[in-house]
């Protein structure tokens, strides 16, 4: 991750948003010295939801799986225009992906250029099987860019990547390092993003030539999040390295419990495709309703008084929300970062 992070801090370090993040991780820290929620500044971190549409059909994805509750859209280059202009000075990284696969939105490469001329850091998952002009990509000014792909066969990867192709995904990855050769930029960093499951777990060995061969930059293993006790049979891996939870018979519970605290809601704003805001990616089917952007600043949805209660509960008793007992928070979601190439 050493070219990623020399990356960030050329194109994106400025004064104001150093000066705003250290005001916000203090003020973080002092919530949780004095359990009142304290925010004195733009969240450093703006995750945007080019899309809530998929093309797959994978079983855990509640866009996938078709339990995601929320209307189906696409975010317009308006509202995502609005967005950067609202949070740029302050805002450092911009991750492009919720729910859904990003490249599907018509826009997305248009979205990418205005950031990353706006200074921000620009980071995007995809699912690898939608193509776009590849050296378009390398030109808009995309930093890095994380392919996931969980098998090093067709028969592997269409398990849990239903309706993918795994020779889609592994020709992307080979036309992005062609046109960065052919353009001669180092840009997006590619990071195969490899969910440990229960039966690709044995393929851990060929994917790394594999990763290898293709000249990627990094390879990241990352454990699977589930939601029902029929999954732990299912998907989860029989190495408990690559498990998130405890496991007792059926039941699991994750391993760093559920403390007390949360830094994305700190740190991270979330908006979602038609502009309404999450208080964090867990909030699939917003539940908990805080704004949108098409009718108040996000800086005052931020700051205002529904996403202050929130965060309140959190530093509380945040076992109360459902969704915090299955989150990211405290959990060591990639066990392994390795440079590839």
């Amino acid at each position: 991750m050493i070219n990623e992070n020399l990356r960030f801090l050329r194109k994106a370090l400025t004064l104001p948003r150093t000066w705003n993040a250290i005001k916000v991780y203090i003020g973080y820290f002092l919530s949780l010295v004095i359990r009142k929620p304290l925010i004195w500044g733009f969240p450093p971190v703006i995750m945007i939801e080019p899309a809530n549409i998929c093309n797959l059909r994978c079983p855990l994805c509640p866009s996938g799986n078709g339990t995601l509750k929320r209307e189906k859209g696409y975010m317009t280059l308006d509202t995502f225009r609005s967005i950067i202009d609202q949070v740029h000075k302050k805002s450092f990284l911009v991750l492009l992906w919720n729910q859904g696969e990003p490249f599907l939105n018509k826009d997305i490469l248009t979205m990418i250029r205005y950031a990353s001329d706006h200074k921000m850091f620009t980071l995007l998952s995809t699912n690898g099987n939608i193509h776009p002009d590849t050296d378009a990509l390398v030109n808009s000014g995309l930093d890095s860019l994380i392919i996931s792909l969980d098998g090093a066969t067709q028969e592997t990867y269409n398990k849990y990547r239903i309706n993918g192709k795994v020779a889609d995904v592994l020709d992307l990855a080979k036309m992005i390092v062609a046109s960065r050769r052919k353009l001669k930029e180092n840009n997006p960093l590619l990071r195969w993003q490899f969910l440990v499951m229960k039966h690709n777990e044995h393929e851990l060995k060929a994917i790394r030539q594999l990763a290898k061969d293709i000249q990627v930059d990094n390879l990241e293993l990352k454990t699977v999040q589930i939601y029902e006790k029929e999954d732990v049979e299912r998907f989860l891996p029989l190495n408990p390295r690559y498990r998130r939870y405890k496991i007792s018979g059926n039941n699991f519970e994750l391993k760093a419990g559920i403390p007390n605290r949360c830094r994305r809601i700190w740190m991270n704003a979330v908006v979602n495709w038609n502009g309404e805001m999450a208080v964090c990616c867990f909030d699939k089917d917003i539940n908990h309703t805080i704004g949108n952007i098409n009718d108040e600043k996000l800086i005052a949805i931020w700051k205002g008084v529904r996403l202050q209660k929130f965060r309140k509960q959190i530093l509380t008793n945040r076992q109360v929300f459902t969704m915090c007992k299955n989150c990211g928070e405290s959990v060591k979601m990639r066990v392994m970062q390795t440079r590839v190439n």
